[in-house]
Order: C-alpha cells, then sequence, then structure tokens
C-alpha cells in the first residue's frame, strides 16, 4: 500500500508543480484564463496573489516529492511524515476551497483527489 501511497503522492505533486506553473509563470497564458477564469481586467490586480499561490502549490509538491525520496531511499517514518505533510496540506487546501467558494467544487475536487488517495493509502500502509 505504501507503493500506492508515494504514487498518488507522485501524482499529486506534478499536479500542483503544474498548477504553480500556471500561477506563477503563465498567468496571462491561455490555459491558465481559461482554468482560472479571470478577466483580462482583473489579470493585472490578481497577478502578485497568483504568483503568490503558486508557489505555495510548488512548495507543497516539493515536501511530497522530498517525502517520496526520502522513504524510497529506506527512512520510512521521516518520509511518510513529509508525504503525508505535504499531500495533508493539499487536502487541506482543497476542502478550504470547497467549503468557502462552492461554485468552485470542481476544482477543489481535481486539486484534492489525488492527495486524498495518497493520504487514505498512507495511513492504511502504516496500519497494515
Amino acid at each position: 500500500m505504501i507503493i500506492a501511497a508515494l504514487i498518488f503522492a507522485a501524482l499529486a505533486a506534478v499536479l500542483h508543480i503544474y498548477i504553480f506553473w500556471m500561477e506563477s509563470l503563465a498567468w496571462d497564458g491561455p490555459q491558465a484564463k481559461k482554468t482560472f477564469g479571470v478577466p483580462d481586467s482583473e489579470r493585472e490586480a490578481t497577478r502578485a496573489f497568483a504568483f503568490n499561490q503558486g508557489f505555495y502549490n510548488l512548495f507543497l509538491a516539493i515536501a511530497a516529492i522530498i517525502g517520496i525520496i526520502v522513504t524510497t531511499a529506506g527512512a520510512t517514518a521521516g518520509g511518510l511524515t513529509l508525504v503525508l505533510t505535504g499531500t495533508g496540506s493539499m487536502l487541506a487546501a482543497a476542502l478550504v476551497l470547497l467549503l468557502t467558494s462552492p461554485s468552485k467544487r470542481r476544482a477543489a475536487i481535481t486539486q484534492g483527489f489525488l492527495p486524498l488517495l495518497a493520504v487514505i493509502a498512507t495511513v492504511i500502509g502504516l496500519l497494515v
């Protein structure tokens, strides 16, 4: 089950790196415009917020990736702690989005589904 947890964590990290790219590096690009739906008239006003939010997503992905590396190197306790920190924070952020912005339900589910699977698989793996 730990292998499944690491795979889900890696997929969640890749997704959050992609979100980082859209928010921090490609805010004016067509994919970010389509994904986030921010009107052109508000893009400049939201740029700094999006830039910061993108790095938040990147740092969560980095925590999960380091956790995967540390776990596969044999330091299971420390590695899985980092995996749970990264993916648990991703999941918590998705829940906040879901609860505070019901109109963004699809984004919250997209953002939180892989982290949820990673958290569940990690916990089951630790209990078995």
